[in-house]
């Protein structure tokens, strides 16, 4: 299934968007898309069997916004340097283990939002990302098949970060990651069904116009069952929370001097086979 939000902010609605390209209004049968819905089997299966049974109402998506595709977030947790040909590019070694950071729910945005370039920025950042929604609590997994099972869908993510206030402003790389409107998230979280293989997955980012990255998640150095299986070791993973996977090479900070880092009026945008595509206009915080 792929799931959507559509709405003002504060006030979407939950759909569904089926086969031939219909929103669907789901707010009769479910609240919202959150990590409650996730974890209830039955919830799940009363919305497949009415999506089957063609008696959903048709909502009008047109001109309306699309929000991001999962309410109520518990944490979003980033793994970085998690692709052999980012790492490369960056000029750092190969991690021994996933590299992990936090970025707060409150920088989620829609697919289509704006994007704000923080006062004081030079370095902002962008990071096509694989996003891993977990539907089951993952608690000291045993293995990597374990920590798939555990996964209730995917979705495109946008990692912006910061790269001066990340690796130059001491400390973590919280400061980098968590302005406001960092984490634009969707069109559709799309549920396990749908993706074959979270490991066979193009992913490729614009700006511009200008194809700036063009990889797939084959190349990851941790898988995404592994990545789950690893976190649940350190903390208790939640229905609703998200995991961003890593970006592939291209981004600015890996290209040659003077690196193109983005500035207000730039567009961005990225696209993940079978996760839908997003489109952002920066502009000053």
């Amino acid at each position: 299934m792929k799931l959507l939000r559509i709405g003002p902010v504060g006030a979407e609605v939950p759909a569904l968007l089926d086969e031939d390209g219909t929103h669907r209004d789901l707010s009769g049968i479910v609240s919202d898309i959150d990590g409650a819905l996730l974890a209830d089997p039955g919830a799940l299966a009363r919305v497949r069997a009415a999506a089957a049974e063609g008696g959903l109402p048709v909502l009008d998506a047109a001109g309306q916004r699309t929000g991001a595709p999962l309410a109520r977030i518990g944490k979003i947790v980033g793994i970085g340097l998690n692709y052999h040909d980012h790492a490369a590019e960056v000029g750092a070694a190969v991690p021994v283990e996933p590299i992990m950071f936090l970025k707060a729910a409150d920088t989620v945005v829609g697919p289509q939002d704006t994007v704000l370039v923080p006062r004081g920025s030079t370095k902002t950042d962008w990071e096509a990302e694989l996003g891993v929604v977990i539907g089951a609590t993952a608690r000291y997994l045993d293995s990597a098949q374990e920590g798939l099972g555990c996964v209730a869908g995917y979705l495109l993510a946008h990692d912006v970060s910061e790269r001066e206030f990340q690796m130059e402003r001491g400390g973590t790389w919280d400061k980098g990651k968590n302005c406001e409107t960092f984490t634009p998230l969707g069109p559709w979280l799309v549920t396990t069904e749908e993706i074959a293989d979270p490991q066979d997955l193009g992913v490729r980012l614009w700006v511009n116009g200008e194809l700036r990255q063009d990889g797939s998640t084959g190349r990851q150095i941790f898988a995404v069952g592994e990545v789950v299986r690893y976190l649940s070791q350190f903390m208790t993973l939640h229905p609703g929370d998200l995991i961003l996977t890593g970006t592939p090479a291209g981004v600015a900070m890996g290209q040659p001097e003077p690196k193109p880092f983005l500035r207000a009026g730039d567009v961005v945008e990225l696209e993940i086979d079978g996760l839908g595509r997003q489109r952002q206009q920066f502009k000053s915080a």
